[in-house]
């Protein structure tokens, strides 16, 4: 922002080198980029993701279906982690035996995820596919467009830094100059500085 104010300063200015000119320029398009672009690609990563969710919430809805399942028994197993204060959240579901009929009307039986105070002869909920194979819950449109904001604003965090990475590759670049500049003037000036009469 330094470079940008100094811009107007420097319009005129006999010490202005080029170089102040250049990083003053890059700094302002810089700005002007991470102000404008940035949201914009951030917001068309957004509105592309969310429209591929929304098909895939509307497929997921029109595929799976949602069945009451009753618990036969449940599955002896080892809890996942036998220390409850470091428990996650895993460890609050276990698996029964459990029966249910498929959309197609055709009975089914298998080992699914239950709460964890299942007890046989429990209804509880299931989502199954067409053939009545269990499968994961639908995603709804609420989490569908979390995710899809969630992913323009990293669309639009990610434009920004590459945008500022580029600015001070840049600005590296014109300092690197500057010293290169720097040193074959003070070779040049060198020998002779303090010598009475030199210039003259």
């Amino acid at each position: 922002m330094r470079a940008i104010a100094g811009l107007w300063r420097w319009r005129h200015n006999p010490l202005r080198r080029t170089t102040d000119l250049v990083e003053a320029l890059v700094a302002l398009a810089a700005a002007v980029l991470i102000a404008v672009a940035a949201p914009f690609v951030g917001s068309v990563a957004g509105g592309l993701t969310q429209d591929a969710l929304h098909q895939a919430v509307q497929a997921q809805h029109e595929n799976r279906h949602k069945v009451t399942a009753t618990v036969v028994r449940t599955v002896t197993q080892p809890p996942v982690d036998p220390d409850p204060e470091t428990a996650t959240a895993r460890d609050g579901h276990r698996r029964v035996v459990a029966n249910w009929t498929a959309p197609d009307g055709s009975p089914r039986s298998g080992t699914v995820t239950a709460g964890a105070v299942s007890a046989p002869g429990d209804r509880i909920p299931l989502w199954t596919d067409q053939a009545g194979r269990q499968v994961a819950q639908p995603m709804d449109l609420g989490t569908a467009t979390v995710h899809a904001v969630l992913a323009g604003l990293g669309v639009a965090a990610a434009t920004a830094a590459t945008i500022e990475g580029a600015r001070r590759l840049v600005l590296w670049r014109l300092v690197c100059r500057r010293y290169a500049d720097w040193e074959r003037e003070w070779a040049a000036a060198g020998p002779d500085w303090g010598r009475t009469g030199t210039g003259s």
